[in-house]
């Protein structure tokens, strides 16, 4: 046995007043609390217990030494009890990283939900491009964008799936016309998004019939945010691909217009990223939880949204064709 579990049966002892009782207790011989005692003795150089047939009593250290051990177990336990909370009960600093287009299309407003749920959660959310180093920049989680990842030694969950989209701006296409395939976007300006975990020189382009691969790599325009991409196009500056999430609300507006809608670029992850331990922080856990449940349905909500626009409108692009056909069949008639 240990010190720690030496010092405890000790204490035990002196307030039971019988090793019977203590070996009952935690499920041991009484031999076994003797030789406990005893040990605790050796290793002190000093008479603990005067032990008789049928008493116990201490001795001047060991009243002393049961004090003093009484004192430091119960410090042990707060501790113990202390750090276990941790485990089970959010509190304390959480300490967030996110890539931009995710910080503000999701995660900013998720951890204001989840702090006014774990009002004793303190959070503070750095926002980069770049995916920092967790355990020497003191983040407690990594929330970003990938369609793979490189072998980094963290823990890795998975919170949700999406793609992103060719976009540009109704005045760019009425200027240059609408693309009609991947071939076409030879001709056209092209931006590009720099990013940590995406290639910037090449599009990753899939519908239902395989894949194309678009070179990109001679854009006259290259940014690594994604908002100030999803301005460069609004301006009608070029053509570009962004996460959909990124692109939703200029989407539902029309500020922008889908480029070849029946392509998408390859579909990749949202991850969150933390630090390797035995027994996960209960804010880290209990944040990874809600997000992956917010952004899931976030994700779908948007998909949904999206396509419900889009038959609507290709629903009134029909109806109009069909209203001017009619109108030029009246005219030749007449």
């Amino acid at each position: 046995m240990d010190t720690i579990q030496n010092m405890r049966i000790f204490v035990r002892v002196v307030e039971a007043g019988k090793f019977t009782a203590v070996a009952s207790e935690n499920g041991i011989t009484t031999a076994q609390v003797s030789r406990a005692v005893s040990s605790l003795e050796k290793q002190l150089q000093v008479t603990l217990l005067r032990r008789s047939t049928r008493h116990l009593s201490l001795t001047e250290a060991g009243t002393r030494y049961y004090e003093r051990a009484k004192a430091l177990l119960a410090d042990l336990d707060f501790a113990r009890a202390e750090a276990r909370s941790l485990v089970t009960t959010p509190s304390g600093l959480l300490r967030v990283h996110s890539s931009p287009g995710l910080a503000q299309r999701f995660v900013t407003a998720a951890l204001v939900a989840y702090q006014r749920n774990h009002p004793d959660v303190s959070v503070e959310l750095g926002i980069e491009q770049d995916v920092p180093n967790l355990v020497e920049d003191g983040y407690d989680v990594s929330l970003i964008c990938a369609s793979r990842l490189a072998d980094s030694g963290y823990v890795a969950r998975v919170l949700g799936t999406t793609h992103s989209v060719l976009v540009a701006s109704s005045a760019y296409l009425s200027t240059h016309g609408m693309p009609r395939t991947p071939a076409d976007l030879a001709n056209h300006v092209l931006l590009r998004f720099s990013s940590p975990v995406a290639a910037a020189n090449e599009w990753h382009l899939e519908n239902a019939d395989g894949a194309v691969t678009v070179p990109v790599d001679a854009s006259p325009f290259q940014v690594n945010a994604p908002d100030a991409l999803a301005h460069a196009l609004r301006i009608g500056t070029g053509i570009g691909a962004l996460a959909l999430y990124s692109v939703y609300d200029d989407l539902r507006s029309g500020a922008l217009m889908r480029v070849l809608p029946q392509y998408r670029l390859r579909p990749f992850n949202v991850y969150a990223l933390y630090p390797h331990a035995r027994y996960p922080d209960a804010k880290v856990r209990t944040l990874i939880d809600y997000l992956r449940t917010t952004i899931q349905e976030g994700l779908a909500s948007m998909q949904r949204d999206l396509d419900e626009i889009a038959a609507t409108r290709d629903g009134h692009a029909v109806a109009k064709s069909r209203r001017a056909e009619r109108a030029d069949a009246a005219l030749s008639v007449a």
